[in-house]
This record gives C-alpha cells, sequence and structure tokens, in this order.
C-alpha cells in the first residue's frame, strides 16, 4: 500500500453546518466519534478549519451543548474563524486521524 493510499484510510469524511448567527452544528453521531467530552479547540489552517478534541471541559476551549433531543451539539464559532471569513450552511469535513482534528473545509 502507498503512503497517500495510507493517509486516504485514515480519514472519514462527513459535514458540519454553519449557521449565519456564527454557530457550528454537529450531528450526534459526529460528537460521539470525534469529540466525547463536548469540547473541542479551533485552529485556522490554509483554507480549513481544524477542530481537535479536548479530553475534558475542565481546559476550558469550546463547549459543544446539546440542541435537541437526538443528541445534535452546537458551539459558538465565529471568534475562531479567519478575518472575512463566514461560511454558512454545511461543509465537507473529513477526520484526519493523523493530526487527530476534524478538518472542515471553509472554501
Amino acid at each position: 500500500m502507498s503512503h497517500g493510499a495510507d493517509q486516504r484510510a485514515d480519514r472519514t469524511a462527513t459535514t458540519v453546518e454553519f449557521t449565519a448567527a456564527g454557530s457550528l452544528r454537529v450531528s450526534a453521531a459526529v460528537a460521539r466519534s470525534y469529540f466525547p467530552a463536548d469540547a473541542l479547540v479551533a485552529i485556522a489552517r490554509g483554507g480549513e478549519l481544524w477542530l481537535m478534541p479536548l479530553v475534558s471541559t475542565e481546559g476550558g476551549g469550546l463547549l459543544l451543548k446539546q440542541r435537541n433531543q437526538e443528541g445534535d451539539r452546537s458551539t459558538l464559532i465565529w471568534e475562531a474563524l479567519p478575518p472575512g471569513v463566514s461560511p454558512v450552511g454545511e461543509r465537507a469535513a473529513i477526520w484526519d486521524h493523523a493530526s487527530g482534528a476534524l478538518r472542515v473545509d471553509l472554501r
């Protein structure tokens, strides 16, 4: 298996949603899979927003709050976005196992 194939095998595609009010919404399945402590840090890198899980809510970061009975989560994200970037709607995201981050395409 080539190095490129190894990288693809470590990545799982999903989507997240940005609202006009500046929130990020993730499904219950995404929250359970990647953010089990309901806490994350967001870092803008290039044309992406990297969402990295925290081990607990004690260290701060962005808290994911349950928004419905299905267990979907949301957090206010606008402050972590690069200047001049205001995504609204669903965006492609990929879990990058090697980096330990959900990488969201902002373009």
